[in-house]
């Protein structure tokens, strides 16, 4: 297996979604991306505001373009701010480093893709995109 499938992109959203509902999170958008960057799935709750899709697509695909969580990308804005406002240019604004993009890896730990939830705290999110990786199943990182 070398990317994320559909099938596993659907049951990734439905984890989310349950975990969003067993926390009572706010109305979450779900983005699943596969190893290259490309759109698998884009599911939206009843709810959720305008500009979400574009925030999940931003979590995930910082995610997937530097190889770590945007959990890990907001820890390296904060010591290395110009490097990580550069590299943002670079990807002409398209990373969003805060918690809420988490990469998908296989049991060898090849990375398959990302998920990118927003809609809560960014803290819910992220939670939200580990639980719908486990049901599918694979391996959540959030380095």
């Amino acid at each position: 297996m070398s990317t994320v499938t559909l099938e596993q992109a659907l049951t990734i959203t439905r984890g989310a979604f349950q975990h969003a509902l067993e926390v009572a999170a706010a109305p979450l958008t779900v983005v699943v991306l596969d190893n290259a960057g490309r759109l698998v799935s884009l599911q939206r709750q009843d709810g959720s505001s305008l500009l979400r899709p574009d925030i999940a697509i931003g979590k995930a695909w910082g995610a997937i373009a530097l190889g770590r969580s945007s959990r890990g990308l907001a820890e390296m804005t904060a010591a290395r701010p110009a490097f990580m406002a550069a590299v943002n240019v670079l990807a002409q604004g398209n990373i969003l480093p805060v918690p809420g993009g988490v990469l998908i890896r296989d049991a060898q730990q090849h990375i398959l893709g990302s998920v990118g939830v927003t809609g809560d705290l960014s803290d819910v999110d992220e939670a939200c995109a580990v639980a719908g990786i486990s049901l599918a199943e694979l391996a959540a990182d959030c380095s």
